[in-house]
C-alpha cells in the first residue's frame, strides 16, 4: 500500500466522520457511522466513555478512540500539550481542564473538516490556550522542545511510517517530557489481504503492527521508561472481517491466536 494513497483514504474517510457527526452526531471508529467498515448490525467501536471527565465537551466526541490516554498522562497545571490526530477537540478539551489557564493544549489533525469542527467547539467554549493546527503527525508543526506532554488517541496506527511519528514526538517535547498514547497493535499477524484493505487501514486495524515492532519504533525514537498502562483485547465481529477476508483466512486468523489488542503507553524524553 503506498503511503500518500493511505493518507489520502484516512483524510476522505475523516472528512466524511466530520460532516456525518455534524448531522448526525454518531460515528465509531471503525462502522457504518464512520464508513470505515462494517455495517449498522456489526459496527465496531472501541471507544472510551468520556462523559464523566472533566472538561468534557459533547459536540467534541465522535467515539472514534480506543483509550483514554488524558486519563493516565499526569498532565500538571500550566503543562504545554500536544494532541496528534485530535479530530473535533475531544482530548484537547479535557486536556485543558487538567493544564489549567496557565497551561495551553495544540491540537494537531491533518484533515481539514476536523480542524474546522474543532475550532468551532472551541469557540462556543471561549477559551484562549487552545489551538489546533493542520499539520501531518511524520512532521509535526510544532518547535524542537515545545511540549510537556504529547497524547494521542488511536491514530498512530493510521501513520504509515510509525518510526518517524515517534521521532517526532520525540522533537517536540521537552527534556524529562512524556508521552501519553492510546493505539491498537497486533500480537501475531494479520493475513495480507486484511492488511492491504484500505477501509480496515482506515478503521483502525489493518495499520496496526505487532506490539513488539511498536515498543521497537518507541525504543528506536530513544524513549525512556516506556510503560504499559492499559491493555484490552478488541474483538472484531466476523461478519466485518469476512468482507475482507476468504473463509480459509478467517479460519487460519482464528487459528493463529493473533490478538488485536488496544494499548495505552507512556516513555519518557
Amino acid at each position: 500500500m503506498n503511503s500518500e494513497n493511505i493518507k489520502e483514504h484516512v483524510k476522505a474517510t475523516y472528512t466524511k466522520v466530520a460532516y456525518q457527526t455534524k448531522q448526525q452526531n454518531q460515528s465509531s471508529c471503525c462502522g457504518s457511522g464512520s464508513s470505515c467498515c462494517g455495517s449498522d448490525e456489526d459496527e465496531l467501536n472501541f471507544s472510551e466513555d468520556y462523559s464523566n471527565e472533566t472538561g468534557y465537551f459533547a459536540g467534541a466526541d465522535m467515539g472514534v478512540g480506543c483509550g483514554m490516554p488524558v486519563k493516565f498522562s499526569g498532565i500538571k497545571d500550566g503543562d504545554t500539550v500536544v494532541d496528534l490526530g485530535s479530530g473535533a477537540g475531544n482530548d484537547v478539551f479535557v486536556a485543558r481542564s487538567q493544564c489549567g489557564e496557565s497551561g495551553r493544549v495544540i491540537g494537531v489533525d491533518m484533515t481539514p473538516a476536523m480542524i474546522e469542527r474543532a475550532v468551532a467547539n472551541n469557540e462556543k467554549l471561549g477559551y484562549s490556550n487552545v489551538e489546533f493546527k493542520l499539520g501531518d503527525i511524520e512532521k509535526i508543526p510544532a518547535g524542537d522542545n515545545t511540549a510537556d506532554v504529547v497524547i494521542s488517541n488511536c491514530v498512530l496506527n493510521l501513520v504509515p511510517d510509525k518510526e518517524k511519528a515517534f521521532s517526532e514526538i520525540y522533537r517536540i517535547l521537552k527534556p524529562g517530557g512524556h508521552f501519553c498514547i492510546s493505539d491498537i497493535v497486533t500480537e501475531g499477524r494479520l493475513p495480507q489481504s486484511a492488511i492491504e484493505a484500505y477501509d480496515l487501514y482506515s478503521g483502525c486495524i489493518s495499520g496496526a503492527i505487532e506490539k513488539k515492532e511498536y515498543l521497537s519504533a518507541i525504543e528506536n525514537a530513544q524513549f525512556n521508561k516506556i510503560e504499559i498502562l492499559s491493555s484490552k483485547i478488541i474483538n472484531v465481529p466476523d461478519s466485518i472481517l469476512r468482507e475482507y477476508l476468504k473463509e480459509d483466512e478467517l479460519t487460519e486468523l482464528k487459528e493463529s491466536g493473533t490478538q488485536i489488542l488496544s494499548l495505552t503507553i507512556t516513555g519518557k524524553k
